[in-house]
C-alpha cells in the first residue's frame, strides 16, 4: 500500500516519495483551460495548499511528476511559467507595518532567486515590479498563487475594528496590483476560508472568478465516494479486519462520520484530513475538529444564543454567501465558510438559487454540540458520554425524576456569574443535550393551533416538549402548566402514529423538575 499523505502539502514531496495521490488533475485541467483568475473557498485542512502546490508544479512544467495522471498527455509542458507563490501563514501579518516589512523581504528573496534586483520601496510596488520584470526576463507570463489570502484579517478579527480596517487597507493596496499587471499574468489562483465581500481582493480584482459554489469544481478538494472506493480499498479492508467489521458496515460508518460536505448540493465530499487520520489510527475520532477548536465561533453562537443552524437545517438565499463583513460577520456565513455547515440541497425558485444548509456529518455534529454545551454550562469537555447515555435511558424509560437529577448534575457546573435568568438560555442548553442524545430536533414547531417549544424525533419515538422558566413560581406549578399547555393545544396530534412522550421541563435557576406522560 502507498503511504498515507498525512500532513503532506507539497505535490513534489508526495509524488517523489511514494505517497498516495488522489488524482485531481481532471478538474484542475478543466479550470486552467477555462479562465485566468480564480478564487476558491474551502475549510481548513481540506487540501487547498496541496492544490496550490499542484498548480505550481504544472505551470513550472515539471512533467515527470504527472506521469500516470490525467493531465500528463493533455498539456504542452514546454511552456514553463515563472511562479510567485505566497502563503500568508508564512508571512508576518500582525500589523500593517509587519506585513509591509515581511512581504517586502519575501518578494526580494523571490527576485534574487531569478537574478532580478527590485528598486522600489513598498511591498505593493515591489509586487508590481517583480511581476513585470519576471515576464520581461523569461518571455513567459507570470503565475500568481496565493494561499490563505484571508489569514491576516481572520487573525485580527477579535481586535479593535480600526486595527482590522488598517490591515484590510494594507491588503487592498497589495492585491490591486493583480489588476494593474494583468497583461503580464498567465494565471491567478487564490484560496481562503472566508470571502469578505467588498474587502481587499474582491474589490481590487473585479475579474476574479469565485468557483466556491460552482458545480464544475465541487470535487476539487476532498474525496468523492468513487475516489474513496478507488484509492483506498486496501485500507478499508485492513481496518475492517482490525475492527472485526465487514467492509460494507465499515464503509457506511466512514460515510456517516466523514462524508457529507457539499458546495453544490449534489456532489458530497469526504473530509480528507479526517479520512486519512481514520485509516492511520483505525478508529473513529473527531480528527479535523480537534485541529482547531473554533473558540471564536463558539463565542458568537453563545453570545447571540443562535442554535437554529446547528440543531436543524435552514434555508438561505444566495446573497448570504456574499455578505461577509469582518466587523459584523453573521453566524451562518461563518459556520458555512469554516466547514460547520454545508449545502445539503440547491433549488431554483423562479430561477433564483435557494440553499438548504445543515451540519455535514457526525464528526462535526457531535464535536460542535459538545463544545457548545461546554460553553453554556462549563460541563467538563469529554465527559458528556456517560451522562448522555444515562439521560437517553431515563427518557426512554419515563424516569422523570432521574432526568431531572441528570440535569441538576449538568447545571451544577454553570458558574454563578454565567447564569442567565431567561428561558431562552435554559431552552438552548436542553436542546443541545437532546441533539447529543441523537434526536432530530424541530424547535418552535408551528401547528394550526399554536407553537410547540420543541419536537424531538427518533425512529419510532417522538417527544413533544414544553420548557418553562421562572424564578419565583414553584417547579410543580410550572410543570402542571407545561403539561396543561401541551394538552390544551393538542401539540401531539400530528405524531399519534408512533410512540409519543409529553415532556415538561421546568427551571428555576439551577433547580430543575421534569414530568413525563406517555400517549
Amino acid at each position: 500500500m502507498k503511504k498515507l499523505p498525512i500532513g503532506i502539502q507539497s505535490f513534489t514531496d508526495l509524488r517523489t516519495n511514494g505517497y498516495l495521490y488522489v488524482d485531481k488533475t481532471p478538474v484542475i485541467s478543466r479550470m486552467i483551460e477555462s479562465g485566468k483568475a480564480f478564487f476558491l473557498s474551502r475549510p481548513r485542512r481540506f487540501g487547498k495548499s496541496l492544490l496550490i502546490s499542484t498548480l505550481e508544479a504544472i505551470f513550472k512544467g515539471e512533467s515527470v511528476l504527472f506521469e500516470g495522471l490525467y493531465i500528463y498527455d493533455k498539456r504542452d509542458w514546454t511552456h514553463q511559467h515563472p511562479v510567485i507563490r505566497i502563503d500568508w501563514t508564512a508571512i508576518k501579518h500582525t500589523t500593517p507595518e509587519e506585513i509591509e516589512q515581511d512581504m517586502s523581504a519575501f518578494l526580494k528573496s523571490i527576485a534574487q532567486t531569478h537574478g532580478i534586483t527590485l528598486s522600489r520601496e513598498y511591498a505593493s510596488s515591489r509586487f508590481d515590479e517583480l511581476i513585470t520584470l519576471l515576464h520581461r526576463k523569461t518571455g513567459e507570463k507570470v503565475v500568481v498563487l496565493i494561499d490563505e489570502y484571508d489569514v491576516p484579517v481572520l487573525d485580527a478579527i477579535n481586535r479593535p475594528s480600526e486595527e482590522v480596517s488598517e490591515i484590510r487597507q494594507s491588503l487592498y493596496a497589495f492585491y490591486r496590483v493583480l489588476k494593474a499587471t494583468d497583461e503580464h499574468l498567465q494565471f491567478v489562483f487564490l484560496t481562503g476560508v472566508s470571502k469578505f465581500a467588498g474587502v481587499s481582493v474582491f474589490s481590487a480584482l473585479n475579474n476574479l472568478n469565485d468557483i466556491t459554489l460552482n458545480d464544475k469544481y465541487a470535487s476539487i478538494c476532498g474525496y468523492t465516494q468513487q475516489e474513496l472506493e478507488t484509492y483506498f480499498p486496501e485500507y478499508i479492508r485492513e481496518v475492517a479486519e482490525y475492527t472485526g467489521m465487514n467492509t460494507e458496515d465499515l464503509a457506511d460508518n466512514i460515510r456517516t462520520w466523514y462524508n457529507g460536505y457539499s458546495w453544490d448540493g449534489k456532489t458530497t465530499m469526504y473530509n480528507p484530513f479526517s479520512t486519512l487520520m481514520f485509516f492511520e489510527n483505525r478508529q473513529f475520532g473527531a480528527y479535523w475538529f480537534r485541529t482547531g477548536t473554533p473558540t471564536f465561533l463558539i463565542h458568537i453562537l453563545k453570545k447571540r444564543n443562535r442554535m437554529e443552524p446547528i440543531l436543524h437545517s435552514i434555508r438561505v438565499g444566495e446573497n448570504i454567501f456574499d455578505i461577509y463583513d469582518p466587523a459584523d460577520i453573521g453566524e451562518i456565513p461563518l459556520l458555512f465558510q469554516a466547514g460547520y455547515l454545508t449545502i445539503k440541497q440547491k433549488e431554483l425558485i423562479h430561477g433564483v438559487p435557494q440553499y438548504t444548509l445543515a451540519v455535514p456529518n457526525s464528526e462535526v455534529n457531535e464535536s460542535l454540540l459538545k463544545h457548545l454545551l461546554n460553553a453554556y454550562t462549563d460541563y467538563p469537555f469529554g465527559k458528556e458520554d456517560d451522562l448522555k447515555n444515562t439521560m437517553l435511558h431515563q427518557i426512554q424509560s419515563y424516569n422523570a425524576e432521574g432526568l431531572a437529577r441528570s440535569l441538576r448534575i449538568m447545571l451544577a457546573h454553570v458558574p454563578y456569574e454565567l447564569q442567565v435568568k431567561n428561558e431562552a438560555y435554559y431552552h438552548s442548553i436542553f436542546l443541545l443535550w437532546m441533539k447529543l442524545l441523537g434526536f432530530d430536533i424541530q424547535g418552535e414547531v408551528m401547528t394550526n393551533i399554536g407553537r410547540i417549544d420543541a419536537v424531538w424525533h427518533q425512529p419510532g419515538l417522538t417527544v413533544v416538549a414544553e420548557i418553562k422558566y421562572h424564578t419565583t413560581t414553584s417547579l410543580s406549578s410550572l410543570l402542571r402548566s407545561a403539561i396543561a399547555q401541551i394538552r390544551k393545544q393538542r401539540y401531539y396530534e400530528p405524531y399519534m402514529d408512533r410512540k409519543v412522550i409529553l415532556l415538561a421541563v421546568a427551571f428555576t435557576g439551577k433547580d430543575v423538575g421534569c414530568r413525563m406522560v406517555s400517549l
